[in-house]
């Protein structure tokens, strides 16, 4: 960093990020300098990789202020701050952009082509057909994902530059990039060695319309109109059971009718079997504990599956599966076995093939031909699982799966869980609470295959037999050194391509990992896990994970369980969560809702020291309102950082030779008023310090913004006359009052140094060596037993008396005073005399007396009349 700089003469904030960026990029003022470093040294923090394939909102600059104003700080408190910044280039988004960009689609059974060119560049970004775009190698589609996307993360990266992220931008990865790829793939294969992994053909939640199984993470309700139908059941002896469903097409999957073991009316009915409607089926009627006696008819079919209780009864009671639904969400052409009768056969092929919406309909016209349709089916609106980036309901179908443990069924880890949770320092703590929910509701294992194309490939094969079936309990793993890999174009150790899909060859898994099981490494992706053991052991366990509510149950819980799992330790000690941005109608803003705002005209508007400001003003946790047509909060933050930066020319204004000659710090400090400043300001350094301790900036800000427009609009008043030397006595405490105003403003500048970066190392440059983000964090300083915080308080009261006295007597503030009388309780008049003189200079009065009074007042007041100076 350079010498003093010279002050401006109208300081300005335009310029000051570009010019101020490029110096701290070229000075590594925010390098991560890990030399002779030991943990203790360290502030680690595991930032939140953005996805490189969307668009930043004003959310991320929400967010990231919050956690950059804690990096600023840790690092003035002397710690060595690890910030590193990734990139999350693996998912959906990315897919669907590089094939709509590149006019290509991913097919892992391809072969990789070397020097591809894709068909185009520069599509339009919005879905086109599968059948316009040219089938590639996996291996093909993630060289242009990264081809892409660099392009990407370098917008981001300017954007997070102009707001200020103090990062070391040496620090970076990518999700799906060879490191990341290897580390998760050796996370999975360590998983599957201790038995955490494993596979499963099981019930999976499914959207149809991306082919994909959906993880317990990935669900939303919406709330969607249905009808309900009833519907009669035969018994044995010609009576009938009514139930009522909002899903009658599924009835040829029925397996049981289920009732609450306590309910009288149907307790003689347990153990007996039923005829379904239309299909002629017999099914049981069995007691569980879930069924709810108040819902309906209380008494439910079971069919596999109609949603997530059903899988749960279908397990617990041991039920058959007669699934009927596809992975198309259309009806297979096979009837159940279960159908027998003629009857039942013809009006399942009248099924075969259609939607699940036109089987509905035929099912209940068939209901109403055999007089089963008891009455017209009911409105009703209730909740209907959705994948939580689809359009359409999931259906459940049955699978062959990857799965992770995660304590949905196994009790003893979800203890384990629940109690690492509570080794989490959670900011705010109540957030906590959304950890332990979700892991009490744990209703089963992690499902982390999916049945994408792009992505991180889950690294087994799988041997094939003599008559070319291939045997998925009998996996092939490669070495760890030999990772990334991808089954689908690389070779398993031992066997040769042309054995691939052969008689006593084998295959290669074509599955991806849920996007999830790369992200949960975040950590290790960053900290160098299994590749830079020095810098693993300097930074695990993390000081600070930071991010959003609303992924407490993907990524906290996620990162939280792989770190249970292969390190047997909590990943971090802090987890700080953000609040949501909200429009004036409090209404959350997302993509999907169309109220988003972008950053980056916010951020050239306004500047970012004002952006910053904004988002640091709400606390951990708490929504807040955001309108960009009337951004309040952001005016009042430029505001202030264009008032540093004035104060700042103004304190350093006063005569140079005299300055000088006054030694650094509070030695040269004499004057009661100047002492009663620098007490005031120790209290505002310990709350601020002990705010920010405890992850609350919003606290800290606030605290050292009150104190900074105190100290502006009445301190510099009362003592700048004794500081330009024009005021009484003999020296008139000008030696002190300089002293004191710059170890105030050194002081400031640093307390708002994370909050305001710009405009204080600008204003920081006029006076000092090197950057303000790398001094020390100020402190407390030695102040005399006579200090006197009351002193300043009370003379700021006085002075705002003078001056409403003369706008009530239609005066300016320049016009001289004859003669005023300061009353007051007796211990106040008498601390207020010690800044006599100070209070006569700055409101033009010749003579001012004191007397006793209930409350402190400035009465008789006398104007000279028609002079002012």
């Amino acid at each position: 960093m350079s010498s003093p700089a010279s002050i401006p003469d109208k300081p300005a904030l335009e310029g000051l990020e570009a010019k101020w960026g490029e110096t701290w990029e070229s000075a590594g003022v925010y390098r991560f300098d890990r030399t002779g470093r030991t943990r203790g040294d360290i502030y680690s923090i595991d930032t939140p990789p953005p996805t490189a394939s969307g668009s930043l909102h004003i959310g991320h600059v929400f967010s990231y202020t919050h956690t950059d104003v804690i990096a600023r700080f840790q690092r003035m408190l002397g710690k060595t701050v690890f910030y590193p910044m990734g990139w999350d280039d693996n998912g959906l988004p990315t897919e669907r952009r590089v094939q709509n960009y590149y006019g290509v689609r991913c097919d892992p059974t391809l072969p990789y082509e070397p020097g591809f060119v894709p068909p185009f560049e520069g599509g339009d970004n919005k879905s086109s057909k599968a059948a316009d775009q040219q089938p590639i190698s996996r291996r093909n589609f993630i060289e242009l994902c990264e081809r892409l996307t660099v392009e990407d993360e370098k917008q981001f990266e300017a954007v997070w530059r102009i707001l200020g992220l103090s990062v070391d931008w040496t620090q970076t990865y990518r999700t799906i990039g060879d490191d990341a790829r290897a580390a998760s793939q050796k996370a999975f294969l360590r998983n599957l060695a201790r038995g955490e992994a494993y596979q499963a053909d099981a019930p999976t939640l499914w959207d149809v319309t991306f082919r994909t199984a959906v993880a317990q993470a990935e669900l939303e309700d919406r709330v969607q109109p249905g009808f309900y139908h009833r519907i009669a059941f035969t018994r044995p002896d010609g009576g009938q059971i009514e139930i009522e469903t909002s899903r009658p097409e599924l009835l040829p999957s029925c397996v049981a009718l289920v009732a609450h073991p306590d309910d009288e009316r149907y307790k003689p009915l347990f153990g007996t079997t039923v005829t379904s409607p239309v299909f002629g089926v017999e099914v049981p009627v069995l007691a569980h504990h879930l069924a709810q006696a108040d819902k309906g008819t209380g008494i439910a079919m079971i069919c596999t599956f109609g949603d997530v209780t059903d899988v749960v009864w279908w397990r617990e009671l041991d039920l058959p599966n007669r699934a009927v639904i596809g992975f198309d969400g259309r009806f297979s052409g096979e009837a159940p076995a279960a159908i027998t009768s003629d009857f039942g056969r013809d009006a399942y092929a009248q099924l075969a093939g259609k939607t699940v919406f036109s089987a509905k309909q035929t099912v209940v016209e068939l209901l109403r031909s055999t007089g089963e349709l008891l009455e017209d089916p009911k409105p009703v609106q209730h909740p209907v699982k959705f994948f939580e980036k689809g359009d359409r309901p999931l259906e459940i179908v049955s699978t062959r799966q990857w799965y992770i443990t995660n304590g949905g069924r196994d009790p003893q880890l979800r203890e384990r869980l629940i109690e690492l949770g509570t080794e989490i320092d959670f900011l705010p703590d109540f957030m906590r609470v959304r950890y332990e929910n979700w892991v009490r509701g744990l209703a089963g294992d992690w499902l982390v295959s999916r049945q994408r194309f792009f992505g991180v490939p889950l690294p087994v094969w799988y041997r094939v037999d003599a008559d070319g079936n291939p045997l998925f309990e009998e996996f092939i793993v490669p070495d760890e050194s030999t990772l990334p890999i991808d089954p689908s174009s690389d070779v398993p150790p031992g066997y040769t391509e042309d054995q691939r899909g052969a008689a006593g060859g084998f295959i290669g898994e074509l599955d991806v990992m849920d996007t999830w099981a790369t992200s949960s490494l975040t950590p290790q992706l960053a900290g160098g896990w299994d590749r830079d053991d020095e810098l693993w052991n300097l930074v695990f366990p993390y000081d600070l994970r930071p991010q959003g509510q609303d992924i407490i149950r993907t990524w906290l819980f996620s990162t939280a369980l792989r770190s249970l799992l292969e390190e047997g330790v909590k990943p971090w000690s802090h987890a700080s969560i953000s609040g949501f941005i909200v429009d004036p109608d409090r209404k959350k803003m997302s993509k999907s809702k169309g109220n988003v705002v972008t950053p980056a005209a916010m951020l050239e508007q306004h500047g970012s020291d004002a952006v910053r400001y904004w988002a640091a003003s709400s606390r951990l946790g708490t929504d807040a309102a955001f309108d960009p047509q009337n951004p309040t909060q952001i005016r009042i933050g430029r505001r202030l950082a264009i008032k540093i930066l004035n104060a700042a020319k103004f304190i350093l204004g006063f005569d140079a030779e005299t300055a000088a000659a006054i030694p650094a710090g509070r030695a040269a400090v004499t004057h009661p008023l100047d002492w009663s400043m620098l007490t005031t300001l120790d209290a505002v350094v310990a709350t601020a310090t002990t705010a920010l301790t405890e992850y609350d900036h919003a606290r800290a800000l606030e605290t050292t913004e009150q104190f900074f427009w105190n100290f502006c609009d009445d301190y510099l008043e009362l003592v700048k006359e004794r500081a330009y030397g024009t005021a009484g006595g003999e020296d008139g405490g000008q030696a002190s009052a300089i002293a004191a105003l710059r170890d105030a403003l050194s002081t400031l500048l640093r307390l708002f140094a994370p909050f305001v970066p710009f405009a204080t190392e600008e204003a920081w440059s006029w006076f000092a060596d090197g950057s303000v983000h790398t001094v020390p964090w100020p402190v407390p300083g030695d102040v005399p037993e006579s200090a006197d915080a009351q002193l300043l308080t009370l003379a700021s009261e006085a002075l705002i008396t003078i001056r409403r006295a003369k706008t009530d007597a239609k005066a300016s503030q320049k016009t001289r005073v004859a003669q005023a009388t300061i009353v007051g309780p007796l211990a106040q008049v008498e601390l207020l005399q010690l800044a006599e003189a100070d209070l006569r200079a700055v409101g033009r009065i010749e003579e001012l007396g004191f007397g006793p009074g209930d409350a402190l007042a400035v009465t008789h007041i006398e104007l000279i009349p028609n002079e002012e100076l």
